[in-house]
C-alpha cells in the first residue's frame, strides 16, 4: 500500500507537469525588421507620437537603427537617426560611465566625503548657501550622490508644498538612508569634480564618452551645427514646444544627441569598452533597493512591494532589476516635449535604446521593449510609463493599487 501511495503521488505529479507544460505560453520571442517596423507606426498611430527614433543591441552589436515619423510637423521633415534629439535624464547614466573612468584612474573615491575634495566648505559657495549650519553634507560621497540617496529633492524649487520658484535647498532625510531620485545631488557631484578636482565635466564627457563612441553629433551644451538637423518637441496634445538651446553643462540632464550615437555607446558599453570588467560591474550592481510607489513625487515617502519579486534597486546614475531573462539595467529621460529610454535585459545582451519628441512617446515605451527584447518585467507604472490605452493609471487613486511589473495586461 505504502508504494502504491507513492506510485499514485507520483503519476499525480506527473500529470500536473504535464498539464503545465500543455497550458505554459510559449514566450513571445522579439521582432525584427518589417514586424518591428510595423509595430513602431502602429503604436506611435494609436499614442499620437509624431517622432520617435529605436536601436537594437544584441551582444554588443546594433542590429537595429531607425527612425519614424516628422521631426518637425508644421515644416514637414522627416525624423532621422543623425537629427538632434534631447537626451534629458539619459545624460545621468553617460555621466556615470565618465565618473567612473575617474574613479578607475585614481581621481576619485567612491567613499570618500566631498569634503575632501573641495577647497572650503560647501556652504561658503554661493550655489550652496542654503546648507549652512547643517553639517550633512559632510556625509555625502560620490556613490551616495550617484545612487540619488543625497537627501535632497530632485531639484531644490520642488518642496513638500510642491514647485516654489524660490525653494531652498536642504536636506529631507538621513543621506544615504534611502532613495530620492534627485537632479540636485548628481549636479552637486559635477559641482565636486569641477570645482574640487578641477576638471571640466563638458570636457569629461567630450572625452570619455563621445570621442570614444565616435558620438560626433552629442554635446553637453548647444552646438550651431546642430540646427541644421534638429526634432522640436511636442506635448500631449500635439503643440509645438521647440528646442532648448542649453549654454551650460549640467550632468542632471542637458544632453543633446540622436539615435545613433546613442546605440554606439550603449553598443560599446556592452562590450565592456573603456572601462575595466571590476568598474562595468560596479557602475551597474544594486546599491540600495527602491521601495517607492512611483519614481515621482521624491520626496513621497509612500511604498510598495510591487517591485520586490524583481529586486529593483538603484545603481550607479542607473536603475538594476532582476528578469528570468537575467540581470536588467536601465535608465530614462523625461522632459516636456521629451521621452526617452536606455534598457538592457538578459546580463546586457539585448539592449534597447528609444528616443521621442513627444510627451505622448513614454505611452509606447512598455509595449515597445517587450516588442524589441521579449517580456522585460520593466517597472513600467514606478517610472510613470503608464501605458497609452489606460489612462486610468494615471489618477491618484492609482497609486493605491497594485501593478506588479512582470504580469500581463
Amino acid at each position: 500500500m505504502k508504494h502504491a501511495r507513492w506510485f499514485a503521488l507520483g503519476l499525480c505529479a506527473l500529470l500536473a507537469g504535464c498539464a503545465a507544460a500543455q497550458t505554459r505560453q510559449p514566450r513571445p520571442q522579439p521582432l525584427r525588421g518589417a514586424a518591428l517596423d510595423a509595430e513602431v507606426d502602429r503604436l506611435m498611430q494609436a499614442a499620437r507620437v509624431p517622432g520617435l527614433a529605436l536601436a537594437v543591441i544584441e551582444d554588443g552589436r546594433i542590429v537595429h537603427l531607425k527612425a519614424y515619423g516628422s521631426r518637425d510637423l508644421e515644416q514637414n521633415l522627416p525624423l532621422t537617426t543623425d537629427t538632434i534629439m534631447y537626451g534629458a535624464s539619459i545624460t545621468k547614466g553617460e555621466f556615470a560611465y565618465a565618473v567612473m573612468s575617474l574613479v578607475e584612474s585614481g581621481k576619485l573615491d567612491l567613499d570618500r566625503s566631498i569634503a575632501d575634495y573641495l577647497p572650503k566648505p560647501l556652504p561658503e559657495y554661493e550655489k550652496y548657501a542654503d546648507l549652512a549650519g547643517d553639517e550633512h553634507w559632510r556625509k555625502l560621497t560620490p556613490r551616495i550622490l550617484l545612487s540619488h540617496r543625497s537627501g535632497f529633492p530632485n531639484f531644490r524649487y520642488f518642496t513638500e508644498k510642491g514647485y516654489e520658484a524660490n525653494g531652498k535647498l536642504k536636506f529631507h532625510f538621513e543621506p544615504g538612508s534611502r532613495y530620492a531620485y534627485s537632479g540636485e545631488g548628481i549636479n552637486l557631484l559635477q559641482f565636486v569634480i569641477e570645482n574640487g578636482l578641477g576638471i571640466d565635466v563638458s570636457e569629461l564627457m567630450q572625452k570619455q564618452v563621445y570621442d570614444r563612441f565616435g558620438m560626433k553629433r552629442s554635446s553637453m551644451v548647444w552646438r550651431d551645427d546642430f540646427a541644421a538637423n534638429l526634432a522640436i518637441g511636442y506635448d500631449e496634445q500635439g503643440k509645438p514646444l521647440g528646442h532648448k538651446k542649453r549654454g551650460a553643462a549640467r550632468a542632471a540632464g542637458s544632453m543633446d544627441t540622436t539615435i545613433a550615437d546613442q546605440a554606439a555607446f550603449l553598443a560599446g558599453l556592452v562590450r565592456g569598452e573603456g572601462l575595466s570588467a571590476a568598474s562595468k560591474t560596479e557602475l551597474l550592481r544594486p546599491q540600495a533597493a527602491i521601495r517607492s510607489v512611483q519614481q515621482f513625487p521624491t520626496l513621497s515617502e509612500d511604498v510598495t512591494d510591487d517591485n520586490r519579486g524583481i529586486e529593483f534597486s538603484a545603481a550607479l546614475g542607473w536603475l538594476t532589476y532582476r528578469t528570468p531573462q537575467g540581470q536588467a539595467w536601465t535608465k530614462g529621460g523625461h522632459d516636456d516635449g521629451t521621452n526617452n529610454l536606455t534598457l538592457c535585459v538578459a546580463d546586457g545582451r539585448r539592449c534597447l535604446v528609444i528616443l521621442s519628441n513627444s510627451s505622448n512617446g513614454e505611452g509606447t515605451f512598455k509595449y515597445l521593449a517587450d516588442a524589441a527584447l521579449g517580456p522585460t518585467c520593466l517597472p513600467w507604472f514606478w517610472v510613470g510609463y503608464i501605458p497609452y490605452d489606460h489612462p486610468e493609471w494615471r489618477a491618484p487613486e492609482a497609486r493605491a493599487q497594485p501593478h506588479p511589473p512582470c504580469s500581463a495586461f
